[in-house]
């Protein structure tokens, strides 16, 4: 493993970096003013897409692609500025429909399981034996915790760490015990999917249909898909071009006409790519406010004024052809 031995470089030397490897600066100190707003690996996070690359032959005889260190020619700072804005206002939008998402799917889980009974998320017959079976290491034969029980110390930390007024009111006097309808407004999305995982069949497939979506596992793999791309735009990362650690499942033919077209798409860009994660917010977000589409028709807008150049198009989302035409995307 070698040694990192490059020196830090002041402002001006990063433009100066950049010029040497091909990238247009029209201007040094708006240059240097954009590398002082974003930092120099943000910046060439976006431009990478620029970068000159070259075909080689790997040991076992396959053909692969090597990214060079140089630009493209034309690559242009403002490339990067121009994406750099564009993702900006994308991840603000992406929040804004996982805040509606997360909030919704409190109420539908808090709601189905609060009709069993107020503490039924600490019933195992409430979930599936995979979810409530102690663990066994491999090597010393140790009772290791449930997947469940791991959930309830989670939630019992963020609860005990609340500062919040109606948690307080449970802890002093109900002795910290609050109700599955009152617990899951302190839940993240990532508590709420692994709960929502391990839910028996029958009352996750509730919730699921509450949603319009015809099974557990499609919602499962929904939530986790969502929690990813949350994850990411909550932490200010690159976003637009993001492949999806988790691809959200896409239903069989004719069980979502809305989402339909997603099962036409083969290569790898398309199926993982961040259009994926939007329509199923767009689908999703239409069955919580079925009368208003408006979250629809700002994506659409800001998608459509994707900054594309020769080497970056709005293709690198995984948008499919015609997408914005589809009734999915209709106000």
């Amino acid at each position: 493993m070698a040694d990192y031995t490059k020196k830090w470089l002041s402002v001006e030397d990063q433009v100066n970096k950049l010029v040497s490897r091909g990238v247009q600066v029209q201007d040094m100190e708006q240059g240097a003013q954009l590398l002082c707003a974003v930092g120099y690996y943000r910046l060439t996070g976006y431009l990478y897409p620029f970068r000159e690359s070259e075909l080689y032959t790997d040991d076992h005889g396959r053909t692969r692609v090597r990214i060079l260190g140089n630009y493209r020619a034309g690559t242009s700072l403002q490339d990067a500025a121009d994406l750099i804005d564009f993702d900006r206002r994308l991840r603000m939008l992406i929040l804004d429909g996982i805040e509606r998402i997360e909030v919704s799917l409190r109420m539908q889980i808090g709601y189905a399981l609060g009709r069993r009974s107020a503490f039924s998320h600490l019933d195992p017959d409430t979930f599936t034996q995979a979810f409530t079976a102690r663990k066994v290491d491999p090597e010393t034969g140790q009772s290791l915790q449930s997947d469940h029980e791991q959930w309830v110390d989670r939630i019992q930390k963020r609860q005990d760490d609340s500062d919040e007024a109606f948690v307080v009111h449970f802890r002093e006097k109900y002795n910290n015990q609050m109700p599955i309808w009152a617990l899951t407004e302190i839940m993240e999305m990532g508590h709420l999917g692994r709960l929502y995982n391990g839910l028996a069949n029958s009352t996750a497939t509730e919730i699921a249909t509450a949603y319009g979506v015809p099974a557990k596992r499609v919602m499962s793999s929904w939530v986790a898909s969502l929690n990813y791309v949350r994850n990411v735009a909550a932490h200010h990362a690159r976003i637009f071009n993001r492949k999806l650690v988790i691809a959200p499942k896409r239903p069989g033919k004719g069980r979502i006409a809305l989402l339909d077209h997603l099962r036409d798409e083969e290569s790898s860009k398309q199926v993982f790519g961040l259009y994926n994660g939007l329509a199923v917010m767009a689908y999703l977000l239409r069955s919580i406010e079925p009368a208003d589409n408006g979250w629809a028709v700002r994506v659409t807008g800001l998608i459509n004024s994707f900054p594309e150049t020769e080497h970056v198009t709005k293709k690198s989302m995984g948008v499919p052809d015609n997408w914005s035409t589809m009734e999915l995307w209709q106000p």
